[in-house]
């Protein structure tokens, strides 16, 4: 029986993160108003958030703990280290292989992944910019000048609290730049330094195995992604899908105008399934379906590399099951401001949706080794939906189903004719 859930982070990914956001941002458009503005009104061009603010906010949550040059650089060596060990280790189970090794490992402290996740952050609200009335094609009105203004702050304000409660909590990350140019493999492993002592600190952890654990889980990550390339191209494919239909949607509210506020309010009527927070509550059904689909793979991502971890981590180091178990124990204790904040967010729901597809993975390696469980990342067509993940024996009855379909086109191709491959 594979080990009890062991995260590294309990932490959607900033992708999710994003999309939910993204649907409160498109509450401001209902308001734009058609008068023509008075001359005084026109405003210079500005951005849907104010990155600035939403820096500086962050990082005031995460003042101290700072690395010196140094300390960065040598800790940065380490963390390599360690990766370099897990890499053949990792290969080894998955049958898999990087394409590159990886170089781009770095130790961080708050600030720094506060910048470094501005800049993710900022990359993929670039698209969205045409729904602001002050840098789009929109008709820059007072109206429309006053709700932009309103908007920006409370978006900024919102996403400066996000990243300074993360700042102060991930361990780890696998970052991979999406809807950018980069080639597939520039992805970039960040450790927290400042929050992997805190841990080993207050659970009374190993150095030396808690930080191991920690690689195993990143590194896992990087293979998902780099050894498999269409994921970062699905994973585009549909943020600009999300995209599109936030525009179409923003552009019908605010041709609604003041109606388009009731249809938020209907939405958030009609949301009875008690799941999610408020923000994804204002979505649209064909905008809450595609984050539904983000949220499955994203669901995949992490519970497969926990069960990487786990399947390996056992033999590989003496302190692991002590590890895991301390861990997991932290996990359930949040104080009650962080729950309230869970609630608030939606965090809590997605984490639980990670457990989900550790729980999956796990069910499916059970039943029909980890072969067959490694099938979800041959194509998006394998991919589990968020209900298969809740119900792991309709996967397997679709993936099934799809097997003998297959073997009986290549059987009989006479009957059946090349067009049916």
């Amino acid at each position: 029986m594979p080990a009890k859930s062991a995260n590294t982070r309990r932490t959607p990914s900033r992708r999710l993160l994003t999309t939910g956001l993204l649907a409160g941002v498109a509450v401001g458009a209902w308001a734009m108003s058609r008068a023509k503005p008075p001359a005084s009104a026109a405003a210079e061009p500005r951005e849907m958030i104010d990155w600035e603010q939403a820096r500086s906010m962050a990082i005031a949550m995460n003042r101290g703990s700072a690395l010196t040059a140094p300390e960065r650089a040598r800790l940065s060596d380490e963390y390599r280290a360690l990766v370099a060990r897990c890499i053949p280790i990792v290969e080894n189970y998955t049958g898999d292989s990087l394409p590159a090794t990886l170089e781009r490992t770095f130790a961080f402290d708050r600030v720094d992944w506060i910048n470094a996740n501005i800049e993710g952050f900022r990359q993929l609200f670039t698209p969205l910019e045409a729904l602001n009335p002050l840098t789009g094609g929109a008709p820059a009105t007072a109206a429309a000048a006053v709700m932009s203004g309103l908007n920006q702050k409370v978006v900024s304000a919102e996403l400066g609290v996000m990243l300074g409660y993360l700042g102060r909590r991930v361990l780890g990350q696998y970052d991979l730049a999406l809807l950018g140019k980069e080639p597939v493999g520039a992805g970039k492993l960040y450790f927290g330094e400042p929050n992997i002592r805190m841990v080993e600190q207050q659970l009374g952890l190993p150095t030396a195995d808690f930080r191991m654990w920690l690689a195993l889980h990143e590194t896992t990550h990087a293979f998902e992604f780099e050894a498999h390339p269409w994921v970062r191209e699905h994973f585009n494919a549909m943020l600009e899908r999300y995209f599109a239909l936030l525009r179409e949607d923003a552009e019908r509210l605010r041709q609604a105008g003041v109606k388009g506020f009731s249809i938020f309010i209907d939405r958030a009527r009609d949301s009875a399934r008690g799941e999610g927070g408020w923000l994804e509550a204002l979505m649209n059904p064909e905008q809450r379906a595609l984050f539904a689909e983000m949220q499955a793979t994203m669901c995949m991502v992490e519970g497969y590399s926990n069960h990487v971890m786990n399947a390996v981590g056992r033999g590989l180091l003496p302190t692991y099951a002590s590890i895991a178990r301390k861990f997991e124990l932290r996990q359930a204790q949040k104080s009650p401001a962080e729950q309230i904040f869970a609630r608030l967010t939606g965090l809590s729901v997605k984490m639980e949706q990670y457990r989900l597809g550790e729980a999956f993975i796990n069910r499916i390696a059970e039943e029909r080794g980890h072969g067959f469980a490694k099938r979800i990342w041959e194509g998006p067509e394998f991919l589990p939906t968020m209900e298969e993940i809740r119900n792991p024996e309709r996967w397997l009855a679709r993936i099934d189903a799809r097997d003998a379909a297959r073997a009986i086109r290549l059987a009989e191709p006479d009957r059946i004719g090349p067009a049916a491959e």
